[in-house]
């Protein structure tokens, strides 16, 4: 089964790109949403989560606040 994982960065943030080097070691796809870029979804994704800070990634329906790669691992199907 197919990992869902939307991962919400901004341009200058250093725990964003530690969250895609996570991810991309971990052979997990991930869609990347720059809240820097898109207004919308930077609105979209504080009414979802309350929070204004990134990264936030949304792994299989379940929010991680923050870059916290146990979080993230316990949420990812992991096919070996």
């Amino acid at each position: 089964m197919e990992n869902e994982i939307l991962l919400y960065t901004t341009d200058t943030c250093p725990y964003c790109t530690q969250a895609k080097k996570f991810l991309t070691e971990q052979g997990l796809p991930f869609q990347e949403i720059n809240v820097q870029a898109d207004y919308a979804e930077a609105q979209r994704l504080v009414e979802q989560t309350g929070q204004m800070g990134v990264p936030q990634i949304k792994v299989n329906g379940n929010w991680v606040l923050g870059f916290d790669p146990q979080a993230i691992l316990t949420f990812a199907r992991i096919t070996l």
